[in-house]
């Protein structure tokens, strides 16, 4: 027991230096932890300020932070995570914890929009009165989410960004338009004594969040219910009738293509080829074709005549498979490619 608990000591510090190490080699992960450590040290400098002032608007918008500390941890776990090894259970990695981390964040965004905008048509009816006197802290805020959102929108933007990026971005984008909102509302409260100017900003904000939120979660769903990737669909059409011409292949059935995560499309496809055919001739121009078309984790079954002899005992289904065999056989061709029957 004691040399268990001694190897645990030992392993723990190295595996948070092999982690560290792994974090800043990756640039995505490299802006998330940057960011998470301005963002704590704001947050205990806003905590302790709230404390020593005895300021409860201080100390609830630090605990806010916290909040928003947590979505970037698990957006840093996520992308930590996505580098590890597949495992015998986990065969094919976990580049889909950054699908799930995305979907996470956005539903925590939809559910903190749906809150302030509820919060703002209530406040509309009837606008509370306002202390501005955290107009400082809120500029302050406002400074640090733009320089951090700055970082990630270099790597956000692109064609590339993963949904767990995505997401933190969102995050950080939320939480500038907040504090940008704060300032506009409490300028106009103070130059004009405008207090319906809050709600207004409130509602536009989380109007938004809300509209920014909605094609993140549609594309995370989408990946998750293993839909076939929109910007490949079109490409993969055609390597199916490409296929379908390829000399020796009869049909295929059960093509199924996937996103896997932001680098991996995943496929499998089930051919039937005649008899006289080389099956890796027929397996390697199929995986050129849909490797052209983006397939970059490819599975191909191969069936010949054989199999769907023994396979019409069974099962009245290969039945009309077998006798296309049958006539494609006893088909002709001419050098020129003319077909007699």
């Amino acid at each position: 027991m004691g040399d268990a608990l001694q190897h645990t000591s030992q392993s723990l510090p190295r595996f948070i230096k092999d982690s560290l190490k792994q974090i800043l080699e990756e640039y995505d992960s490299r802006q998330i932890f940057y960011f998470l450590c301005l963002n704590l040290a704001f947050t205990f400098v806003e905590l302790f300020y709230g404390v020593w002032t005895n300021s409860l608007g201080l100390i609830s918008d630090g605990f806010h932070m916290l909040f928003d500390c947590s979505a970037l941890v698990l957006g840093l776990f996520a992308a930590l995570m996505t580098r590890w090894k597949a495992t015998r259970i986990f065969s094919y990695g976990y580049g889909r914890v950054e699908i799930l981390s995305g979907f996470i964040n956005g539903l925590f965004l939809m559910v903190i929009a749906f809150f302030v905008f509820v919060e703002s048509i209530t406040r509309l009816v009837d606008p509370p009165n306002i202390n501005t006197d955290m107009l400082t802290v809120s500029e302050l805020k406002a400074f640090e989410h733009s320089h951090g959102g700055h970082g990630h929108s270099h790597g956000g933007h692109g064609h590339g960004m993963n949904a767990n990026m995505r997401g933190v971005f969102l995050h950080v984008l939320a939480d500038t338009l907040g504090s940008v909102g704060v300032i506009i509302s409490t300028i106009l409260i103070r130059q004009f004594g405008w207090l319906i100017a809050d709600p207004i900003c409130s509602l536009f904000i989380a109007t938004l969040i809300f509209l920014s939120v909605i094609p993140l979660l549609k594309d995370a769903c989408e990946v998750l219910l293993l839909r076939t990737p929109p910007e490949h669909e079109k490409d993969l059409n055609s390597a199916l009738e490409k296929i379908e011409k390829i000399e020796g292949v009869l049909s295929y059935r059960d093509p199924h293509f996937w996103r896997h995560s932001a680098s991996v499309i995943a496929g499998t496809i089930h051919l039937q080829i005649m008899s006289d055919v080389v099956e890796q001739r027929i397996i390697q121009q199929v995986t050129a074709i849909l490797k052209d078309a983006g397939v970059n984790n490819l599975s191909v079954q191969v069936e010949k005549e054989a199999y769907f002899q023994h396979m019409s005992g069974l099962s009245t289904g290969f039945q009309e498979v077998l006798a296309m065999t049958q006539q494609m056989e006893s088909m002709k061709y001419l050098k020129d490619g003319t077909c007699i029957m």
